[in-house]
């Protein structure tokens, strides 16, 4: 499996959008950093067409040393949670015999 990684990302910004790789790499940062701070303060992020972040509360519970077999509280927490657009899952589950056509 392979995986997109933030270099990618900002040569692809580079490649498609025509500013330098300086203000791409810039451009994906303040992009990522925007997510993360509406996330840290448990707004949710929703980007049309490609899928949902948010926050979730998880409350205390109890659970198991698999090895041991002794009960161990789980404090409570925050989880992030991805909730994918319909738009992504049909193209994730498209026959991969048509890619998606790139923008112009």
């Amino acid at each position: 499996m392979n995986t997109l990684t933030r270099a990618q990302l900002t040569e692809a910004i580079y490649a498609s959008v025509g500013l330098s790789r300086h203000e791409s790499a810039d451009l994906l940062e303040h992009v990522l950093n925007r997510i993360a701070e509406a996330l840290e303060v448990g707004k949710s992020v929703k980007i049309s067409g490609f899928g949902t972040f948010s926050v979730r509360q998880k409350g205390r519970r109890v659970g198991r040393n698999p090895k041991t077999g002794v009960e161990v509280p789980i404090l409570p927490r925050r989880v992030l949670v991805f909730r994918p657009s319909q738009m992504l899952r049909d193209a994730v589950n498209a026959e991969p015999a048509t890619p998606r056509p790139k923008p112009d």
